[in-house]
């Protein structure tokens, strides 16, 4: 392909476009490409910005965590459609107004602050060595599509957060009258007769005409609607289909064991006591009472200098290179003085780790897996290469797949979000692939894409079928027994308020309950406390207790039996604070909690407003290659 291109190059028809295109900036003149500033910020607030990179990054986060949660393909169209991408915006532009307010207000953590967060992560050591390792740290954070500055920033801004709520959750103290406000709205009681209205109290709808299911049909399409389902060719190339073809030989291994016995080596490591000293005479001294045995952090601080303590580290630990020369170099309790690049110090080996070469037996079994992976990647893309150039050459993607020797397999119907018309999840195919499958029109392939751990694929879509309601006696039976149920809590609802209507006129709530054969059950003692604990009222009916002053009547849904609730308030009963001292007390920590959580929700809000925040929607959604959906009204940005 890479030889088209360049052949391509050289014709006579680049040449004329590249001309054209010099005469264009001629005519036109290309000053204004410079001097307009192209805007690549998405979020402005203060001193702090979100770049179209770093909104994408956070994007495919994001809709990366959906997917696993929810188990299916989430494209970036769809996402849109949700406003997945203006609740990101919004979310980013709070995050970055608060942490912009807490950097005014003069908060803001140390490095070494940063270091130790960052040395508590356990995988960004080494496994068999137990060192940090700056590889492991860059690889792990460009898989999540963050750099290092990004990472070591969100850690510091939370330790900031950290610290500013710690210091408001310290001082918040509410007044002890809003302890007796809570007091008596939690412990009120109050008594109410009810009863339930249920299908036994009204007539039976007869069985749905279709066209009754028709209309319904149509009132309910989006949850009716099936989705758009595709047929596709897939090629893959994967590890997989080579597994049997791959063999290995001893110099693979030695070779592999070459490349890894620096990182798997476990180096020597030793622990010190270095203390800074301001000149020769005084390390004499110093190195004097070390040797005698004395506190190394008292000998420090006579010194007016604090002990720097390495704790079993390797020599690449230690900073000044002639320090770590020295102590390396020295046996377990030698005292010496060093003159070191940072100036003279005095030093006591205090441990000695001896370190250990791994052995070619010792690892085999591992270099032997890794020698594999690498020759099966070598395989699959000497495969990936030769469909490609068989299909540079004019094959369709069944030849092409042919030539390579690879199979081609019929996959679907298939919706996007994975699963087959029967809803079961359709096996063999990635997130990846299925996003992919749905960029496409009907009859289009894609080019060789690549997936995880060197895997590759390649898709055509065969066939569309359209987004479409179900036949009707496909879903005939379910349907009516929806419009039944649903025609049926109609009318109990509707008996309800008939039979609430005329407790409210004055009628006895027992005769009126006797008139579809039910009796009023007195309810006791409720307390907001109780609501949803169960019992005989819904936590609607709970609701509409409470809000009903004494003498009201209320009319709540009881799902559970599935019917619903008629009642009256009889009294209501306001606790006696004198009595309830300790409970005001027991309160006043939850109402600080709960102020404590107002005044966060209201943080960004307000740093925003100081900061006069800056979003791009526009910016934002260039940066996924999407557009507004058809359905939402223009919305001026902040």
């Amino acid at each position: 392909m890479i030889t088209l291109i360049r052949a391509f190059a050289r014709s006579w028809v680049a040449l004329l476009l590249i001309g054209l295109l010099i005469i264009s900036f001629a005519v036109f003149g290309v000053g204004d490409v410079f001097r307009t500033p192209v805007p690549t910020e998405v979020v402005k607030a203060g001193n702090r910005t979100v770049s179209v990179e770093t909104f994408r990054s956070e994007w495919d986060r994001t809709r990366q965590n959906l997917q696993e949660q929810t188990g299916q393909q989430i494209t970036n169209e769809l996402a849109v459609q949700e406003r997945l991408d203006v609740r990101l915006l919004q979310s980013l532009a709070d995050r970055q107004a608060v942490a912009a307010l807490i950097e005014r207000i003069g908060l803001r953590p140390s490095d070494a602050l940063i270091t130790a967060e960052i040395q508590k992560i356990p995988a960004f050591f080494d496994q068999l060595s137990g060192r940090f390792d700056r590889r492991l740290y860059q690889d792990a954070l460009a898989r999540n599509k963050m750099t290092p500055a990004m990472f070591e920033q969100s850690i510091r801004d939370d330790i900031a957060q950290s610290h500013l709520a710690s210091g408001l959750v310290d001082g918040l103290r509410p007044p002890r009258a809003y302890g007796a406000l809570a007091v008596v709205f939690a412990q009120e009681s109050r008594d109410v007769l009810a009863f339930n209205v249920g299908p036994a109290a009204v007539e039976a709808p007869r069985p749905p005409s279709d066209s009754q299911l028709t209309e319904f049909m149509k009132a309910n399409s989006e949850q009716l609607m099936r989705p758009e389902f595709r047929v596709l060719s897939v090629v893959r190339f994967s590890s997989a289909q080579v597994a049997g073809q791959v063999k290995i030989t001893e110099a693979d291994v030695r070779r592999q064991f070459e490349f890894r016995k620096d990182a798997l080596n476990r180096p020597e490591t030793r622990s010190l006591i270095q203390i800074p000293a301001r000149d020769a005479g005084v390390a004499r001294g110093l190195a004097d009472r070390l040797g005698k045995g004395e506190d190394p952090a008292a000998v420090a601080r006579s010194a007016g200098v604090e002990p720097v303590i390495y704790t079993d580290k390797p020599r690449s630990a230690v900073v000044d290179e002639k320090v770590a020369e020295a102590a390396f170099a020295m046996a377990q309790g030698e005292v010496r003085i060093v003159q070191g690049d940072l100036g003279v110090a005095v030093l006591r080996v205090t441990g000695i780790t001896p370190g250990r070469n791994v052995t070619l037996d010792e690892i085999r079994p591992m270099l032997e897996a890794e020698a594999r992976k690498t020759a099966a990647a070598e395989k699959v893309y000497a495969l990936s290469q030769a469909y490609d150039d068989a299909h540079a050459g004019g094959a369709t993607l069944n030849e092409a797949a042919a030539k390579a020797g690879v199979t081609v397999l019929t996959v679907g119907p298939v919706a996007e979000q994975g699963f087959d018309p029967t809803g079961r999840p359709v096996a063999g195919l990635s997130p990846r692939l299925i996003e992919t499958a749905f960029r496409l029109p009907q009859g289009g392939e894609s080019q060789i894409e690549e997936e995880t751990q060197g895997e590759s694929f390649v898709v055509r879509v065969d066939r569309i079928i359209p987004r479409a309601l179900p036949p009707l006696d496909e879903v005939r039976q379910p349907l009516a027994r929806a419009w039944m149920n649903q025609e049926m809590a109609k009318r109990v609802r509707a008996k309800g308020e008939s039979l609430a209507e005329q407790v409210r006129k004055g009628q006895d709530i027992a005769a009126v309950a006797a008139s579809i054969g039910a009796r009023p059950a007195r309810l006791a003692g409720l307390t907001r406390q109780g609501a949803g604990q169960g019992g005989p009222l819904s936590q609607e009916g709970f609701g509409a207790a409470f809000q009903a002053t004494k003498g009201g009547v209320f009319v709540a849904a009881n799902p559970a039996a599935f019917a619903v609730t008629v009642g009256r308030v009889e009294t209501i009963t306001p606790p006696a604070v004198a009595d309830n001292a300790r409970s005001v007390e027991d309160v006043r920590p939850q109402l600080g909690m709960a102020i404590f959580e107002e005044l966060g929700a209201e943080l960004p809000r307000y740093a925003r407003s100081v900061l006069k925040v800056e979003t791009s929607l526009e910016l934002a959604r260039q940066a996924l290659g999407v557009e507004a959906p058809k359905t939402e009204q223009p919305a001026g940005e902040k």
